[in-house]
């Protein structure tokens, strides 16, 4: 269950492009100034830093300061919410023939979306960071729960800043984000 929830969002956020969205870069208030705010593309995270637009000279009253723009969602972005759960499969959801009644999931079925071919591990936090991240859980450290994570490459329970997670790319999208609940795949960022 967990994984169709967040197949299901990341296909939400990957049409975004596709909808519109974040086909022209928008720009709020005065550019260089502290309340201006900008969308981007999405297509390189982290965004670059903006070149600095003021001028700097001799003295500070002869100067000229400037603000990079605040990255924003675009308009109209949809919100995004991801639920995952744990120790749920595909038999729980009545979609898929299970007992627990999914109403909304059922019609979204119908409609042709379904996402019947994920591969997950026997361990909660390798799956949970293979989802966030979309990657395989070696690839971001791991390939075991933290609580024995053993220091060696793929089994250290750091996931690399070049893979971040859907929270982190949302984040660089300008979007606001937050996780409650389990928390067994905290970040822990390596160099930085």
């Amino acid at each position: 269950m967990k994984e169709y929830f967040l197949r299901l969002a990341l296909a939400g956020i990957a049409t975004l492009g596709c909808l519109g969205f974040a086909s022209a870069q928008q720009v709020t208030g005065i550019p260089g100034s502290a309340s201006a705010t900008t969308t981007i593309s999405g297509k390189q995270l982290p965004p670059p830093d903006p070149k600095f637009g003021g001028v700097i000279k001799q003295r500070a009253s002869e100067s000229t300061p400037w603000w990079p723009p605040r990255v924003v969602p675009p308009k109209r972005a949809p919100n995004v919410l991801l639920i995952m759960t744990d120790d749920d499969g595909f038999g729980s959801p009545s979609t898929f023939g299970g007992v627990i009644p999914t109403p909304a999931l059922d019609r979204i079925a119908k409609n042709g979306l379904r996402y019947t071919n994920f591969h997950s591990t026997s361990l909660c936090s390798p799956t949970r960071a293979a989802l966030i991240t979309g990657r395989n859980h070696h690839s971001v450290g791991f390939g075991v729960v933290g609580e024995i994570a053993t220091g060696f490459p793929g089994y250290d329970s750091i996931i690399p800043i070049e893979k971040g997670t859907i929270g982190t790319i949302l984040k660089d999208n300008g979007y606001a984000t937050s996780w409650f609940g389990k928390d067994h795949n905290t970040p822990f960022f390596a160099n930085s």
